[in-house]
């Protein structure tokens, strides 16, 4: 069955309430289901769900989408993964190749090649389990002891060692039948400059399997475990599979322990997470050794709202967790920061004081909001009004500005006025909020109000894209956004387009279609309403263009008569139409 119609099909076999009840305490309100929203901190039940149009909604931080789209942020999946879980539970056969030859082929070589990758990455990582038990794995398994890990522990994530060998993965890649260039592209070996030759990326190093949520093996990151002076940590680079800056580490292993708990403890490093789960801390998650990113906290939030964040006492490390904070508070997600003591990071703490002293800590830890005042007292006062304004500016969930505000005037004894006045000019001022472009007076504002009736009739009624199509519509567009738009209705279609829409065009679409929107009919008198204003439209910018050329082509009495009776019989027609 080909995408279009699986989604069909799954949306007539899957109900989006059965779904979302897996998640919240969705009760009855009327021709609506509502509960407190999953993604953000809340205790109002501002998530919506129109069971009858399959569609949720949520008034505070604005997700939204079909089924396809929950279940995929809840559980942290894109689109393909989603698609293949939905249609497995409802019994839907896939057939993933799009109608286009073209297409379908060039479909059919990345998934071939992420095939290929994926195999590359299981026999790597049977390759680097294998080297562990065997006799030059002996250093690594001691250290292994020695930072206090248990074979469960090991198995769990799947741990590896890399050998001191130039060429051990290379040369079991090889009798795979991988050739060098495919294990190169998937980041597992790297080739000479000089001499052309391929050889192990990873050597001498612990090695951490890095999975998906579909719980594949996508990267992997190597601790080196002798005093080298080489670095540290390295880590794949991005592949088609893997975008470090889009995963945590331990995702997979740690979603349940998230769940069920409420609450995730974010961290820097894989040993880190290892150490939290040796203790029964099953909730623990790392970066990956990046600064915190929007999209991993857009993953994490589809499995809670709550994160602690476990960062080193260390200038650095309060730095880090103030950013960290930021992003999570205006995002909407609820925060608390633990840093460790001087000299100490979890993984000595936990060994030496015991989960006592770490769960102390968690007990006495501050909210973000509390951290972030606290260190900004540090700072000069021009600084600290400048941050809270600026952070405020940021919110992105409205019903949060209102108690951030108060508090933070409190707290930092500020006018509250000011600061929200401070943060309401950075929102008109600065660049604009979803790359979004301000509305600009007279004709454009008029224009954009055509471009968004236009858009709106054809995202409530895309069956009907052809009759706007006819009446000129398309070539009546004049922004980016709504250009865009069509683009990808014409392309996809009414079944798939909402899934290859960025953030704002879902939220046009949800706005559109969503829970709250009134209900549709067969669009008719809206249809004839836009016909008459697009008449309009086309008729003045025709008297507009003969008005022009007329004064191009003064001088001229035999032009000047062809281009004065056009212009007469679009004065008429103008005049027609109202």
């Amino acid at each position: 069955m080909q995408s279009r119609d699986a989604i069909r099909a799954i949306k007539e076999r899957l109900n989006i309430v059965d779904i979302a009840r897996r998640y919240v305490d969705l009760k009855r309100n009327g021709p609506r289901w509502v509960a407190p929203c999953p993604f953000h901190q809340e205790t109002k039940p501002s998530f919506s769900v129109n069971e009858e149009q399959g569609l949720f909604y949520c008034f505070g931080c604005h997700a939204s989408g079909d089924i396809f789209d929950f279940y995929g942020r809840i559980n942290g999946l894109d689109f393909r993964d989603t698609l293949e879980q939905l249609a497995a539970e409802a019994g839907v056969s896939l057939d993933r190749g799009p109608a286009d030859p073209k297409r379908r082929e060039q479909e059919q070589r990345e998934r071939s090649g992420r095939r290929q990758m994926i195999r590359m990455y299981e026999l790597a990582a049977a390759h680097f389990a294998a080297a562990l038990d065997s006799p030059e794995g002996e250093e690594c398994r001691a250290y292994i002891q020695k930072r206090g890990l248990s074979d469960e522990i090991v198995q769990r994530f799947g741990l590896g060692w890399a050998r001191r060998d130039w060429q051990s993965l290379a040369t079991a890649l090889h009798r795979a039948g991988f050739t060098a260039r495919m294990a190169a592209e998937a980041g597992l070996l790297g080739i000479s400059e000089r001499s052309q030759r391929a050889y192990d990326r990873f050597r001498g190093r612990l090695m951490f399997p890095i999975k998906s949520l579909s719980n594949q093996i996508i990267a992997f990151g190597g601790r080196i475990i002798a005093d080298e002076e080489e670095a540290k940590y390295i880590n794949s680079a991005d592949t088609p599979l893997y975008k470090k800056g889009e995963h945590l580490y331990g995702l997979a292993q740690s979603r349940r322990g998230i769940t069920t708990k409420g609450q995730a403890l974010l961290t820097e490093g894989y040993m880190d997470v290892l150490t939290l789960h040796q203790y029964g801390y099953d909730n623990a998650v790392g970066v990956l050794g990046t600064a915190l990113t929007p999209d991993q906290i857009k993953r994490l939030s589809g499995f809670t709202s709550r994160v602690t964040l476990l960062f080193d006492g260390d200038r650095a490390g309060r730095k880090a967790a103030l950013r960290s904070c930021e992003m999570l508070l205006t995002r909407g997600l609820a925060c608390t920061v633990v840093l460790m003591p001087d000299g100490e990071d979890i993984d000595s703490l936990l060994r030496t004081q015991g989960p006592e002293a770490f769960e102390a800590l968690l007990a006495h830890a501050p909210d973000g909001l509390r951290f972030c005042v606290d260190v900004l007292r540090a700072l000069a006062p021009r600084e600290t009004v400048e941050w809270a304004r600026n952070f405020l500016s940021q919110v992105e969930v409205p019903e949060l500005v209102s108690p951030y505000a108060s508090r933070l005037a409190t707290q930092l004894q500020l006018s509250e006025s000011e600061l929200r006045q401070g943060a309401a000019q950075r929102r008109d001022t600065g660049a604009p909020r979803n790359g979004g472009t301000p509305q600009r007076p007279g004709g454009r504002a008029r224009q954009n109000m055509r471009d968004r009736q236009i858009m709106m009739y054809a995202v409530r009624y895309p069956e009907r894209l052809d009759d706007l199509r006819d009446m000129g519509a398309d070539l009546a567009l004049q922004s980016d956004i709504a250009r865009r738009l069509w683009d990808k209705l014409e392309e996809w279609g009414p079944e798939t387009a909402a899934y290859h829409l960025d953030e704002r065009e879902k939220n046009f679409w949800s706005f559109c279609r969503g829970a709250e929107a009134a209900p549709r009919d067969d669009g008719n008198k809206e249809l004839e309403a836009l016909r008459d204003d697009l008449d309009a439209y086309y008729a003045s910018a025709q008297k507009l263009s003969l008005a022009a050329a007329l004064r191009q082509n003064a001088g001229d009495p035999d032009a000047d008569v062809e281009y004065l009776r056009a212009l007469q019989e679009t004065l008429e027609k103008v005049h027609e139409q109202h």
